[in-house]
């Protein structure tokens, strides 16, 4: 019988992830706008408690996603008219409702989150449409995140206050 020498302290089976609680917070913040878009909750309180309830770790933990929800919801109008402006030639109604969560989270985030340097706001996106939507849908994301930081008229790289 031949012994294995445990893993070192350094090797990847050992070594825990470290989590990006931004990240978690958009994917969380992407699935709840994602299932909210499919069937809308009549009531927003119970509809956040029911979705956080079912996490892995305890809602304060979700409290950036809980802003960005927020946020999403209540400028939708005003963010879905941008998603419009920059989608050419596609119906916003063929827009994948994944794809929509992710680029309302990310528009949100360059309007209103001027913290956020819009660079950070956009690679999320991308990283998040990479992980759960389609191989086309990083493109698609990216083309009009991308438009409209343009309109934005910041250095995409600095936060702002």
């Amino acid at each position: 019988m031949e012994d294995n020498p445990p893993p070192s302290s350094d090797s990847p089976e050992t070594t825990p992830v470290k989590r990006n609680r931004r990240r978690d917070n958009r994917v969380a913040a992407m699935q709840f706008l994602y299932s909210w878009e499919i069937q809308r909750h009549g009531d927003m309180v119970t509809g956040l408690f029911d979705f956080f309830q079912n996490r892995e770790q305890p809602r304060e933990y979700y409290s950036f996603a809980e802003e960005l929800i927020q946020g999403v919801i209540r400028d939708l109008a005003l963010i879905d008219e941008v998603i419009a402006k920059y989608t050419q030639n596609w119906a916003f109604s063929r827009i994948a409702r994944v794809d929509l969560a992710i680029l309302r989270i990310a528009i949100f985030e360059l309007m209103r989150r001027t913290d956020i340097p819009p660079v950070v706001s956009i690679n999320e996106a991308i990283d998040i449409a990479k992980e759960y939507s389609t191989e086309e849908s990083k493109r698609f994301v990216n083309g009009i995140l991308d438009s409209y930081k343009e309109e934005l008229r910041r250095d995409p790289r600095r936060a702002e206050g």
